[in-house]
């Protein structure tokens, strides 16, 4: 008799892809999280997986029992199933022995883990069986998977866990300064991940900090500089599509088009095909699968709305804003790009205050809506006011005032942030359709 699972925060990105990757191999599934409704649940419904508010009354003792990361004693499921001494996991340590049965790729990195997680778990579906967990909810496996593609996340040093077959690398920022202490320490990190790769470390060799790690295991890097093993050359961009050759090993492998704009997508593809390569395919065989893409949730998700375009992307460190808007440039190079942006968490928008006013300034108008914060955090006393009064050409962003974005009918509206950024493109919906109505 198979295995039943309950999920303590299945709604959490990494948590429900999980889910729906047991339930995908025939296990009994459930889980618990607060009520509202989130868009990593939708895979879940979409399998009838059922769904509880916490309590301490889910736990029987019939179930193994997954912890999400989030969550300790002061939950009472958590503690519940801790003082009754029930077989549990916490998820970065069940994840961590799953994948020892498949030909695993951890995807980590800063900044691109989920883009490129869901990009090479779609080329490699269409190839062999192939089990994903992907960070923006996405799961699903099969029982005869040769491959199982994830993500691999640096916070709190959760990678750590994992011993993949392929370590994929997309570039090392300083984040998350609620644990990091600084570059030094994330770089230790990603040194000791890169350190417990099975066969080879997959690095962006254009990134300016990899080259400080030192524990690589038979590296292999790609980017489009001159230098790495797998390189873009010959680059061609258009509103619809970007197109380039990739060489391996100085050798010419063919032409390539991907319907995604800027060097980041670029980069993150060629890691894709590095994989590949390295697993003996053809580019032949993979290209057509490029193309066929269509991206992974908040990761640059397009939407027409009347004459205007949203854009909804989950960028919420400096970087990431940086990149969104060089996309949008790029894809759309005759609109006026408007950036409305949720900061997330008071102590992110603090360390890199500077760095976000330099990205964002990018952008030919900025709306700054309140912040979105943590309840890991206690000093709340920083404004998104703080933030904009470095932008010239920047101004608050409220519900009650959603209006304002009308006065940009024709541009392109990049909604970003990890918070609840999604409430203010539906009253922006909402606010526009009652205008045409009116």
């Amino acid at each position: 008799m198979k295995e039943k699972f309950h999920f303590i925060g299945i709604k959490g990105s990494g948590m429900s892809s999980l889910a729906q990757i047991l339930f995908d191999n025939g296990f009994e599934v459930q889980g618990s999280d607060i009520e509202s409704e989130l868009f990593t649940q939708k895979g879940l419904d979409e399998r009838g997986i059922k769904l509880f508010s916490f309590s301490k009354k889910n736990i029987s003792g019939e179930h193994i029992y997954i912890i999400g990361n989030a969550f300790n004693e002061s939950n009472e499921e958590v503690k519940e199933v801790l003082s009754k001494n029930f077989k549990s996991y916490k998820y970065h340590e069940f994840l961590g022995n799953w994948m020892k049965r498949f030909t695993s790729i951890g995807i980590s990195g800063t900044h691109g883990k989920t883009s490129t997680t869901s990009l090479l778990s779609h080329v490699l579906t269409n190839l062999s069986p192939t089990s994903a967990l992907i960070g923006d909810g996405t799961g699903y496996g099969t029982i005869d998977s040769k491959y199982f593609s994830f993500e691999a996340c640096e916070y709190k040093r959760h990678f750590l866990w994992y011993s993949p077959d392929y370590a994929i690398i997309t570039n090392i920022d300083f984040d998350h300064p609620d644990y990091f202490d600084d570059l030094d320490d994330v770089l230790n990190a990603f040194n000791n991940f890169a350190s417990q790769s099975g066969k080879k470390v997959i690095v962006c060799g254009d990134d300016a900090h990899t080259p400080k790690l030192k524990n690589y295991k038979l590296a292999v890097t790609y980017g489009l500089k001159d230098g790495n093993v797998v390189q873009a050359t010959n680059i061609e961009i258009n509103p619809q599509t970007t197109s380039f050759e990739v060489v391996f090993k100085g050798e010419n492998q063919g032409k390539v088009k991907i319907p995604l704009h800027g060097d980041h997508a670029i980069q993150n593809t060629l890691a894709v095909l590095t994989v590949c390569l390295l697993e003996g395919m053809s580019i032949y065989d993979v290209a057509p699968h490029l193309m066929t893409f269509k991206g992974a949730k908040r990761r640059f998700s397009i939407e027409d709305w009347n004459s205007a375009v949203i854009v909804d992307d989950y960028a919420h460190h400096p970087k990431e804003i940086e990149v969104t808007i060089e996309a949008a440039r790029q894809k759309y190079p005759n609109r006026e790009i408007v950036a409305v942006f949720q900061p997330h968490t008071f102590t992110r928008t603090a360390k890199f205050l500077n760095e976000f006013k330099d990205s964002l300034s990018k952008a030919d108008k900025v709306y700054g809506c309140p912040i979105f914060g943590s309840a890991r955090e206690q000093d709340a006393t920083l404004t998104i006011e703080d933030l904009l009064s470095l932008i010239p050409h920047s101004e608050t962003l409220t519900i009650e005032h959603i209006d304002k974005l009308s006065l940009h009918p024709d541009s392109v509206l990049l909604f970003m942030g990890a918070g609840d950024i999604g409430k203010y493109i539906e009253a922006y919906k909402q606010d526009t359709a009652m205008q045409q109505h009116a």
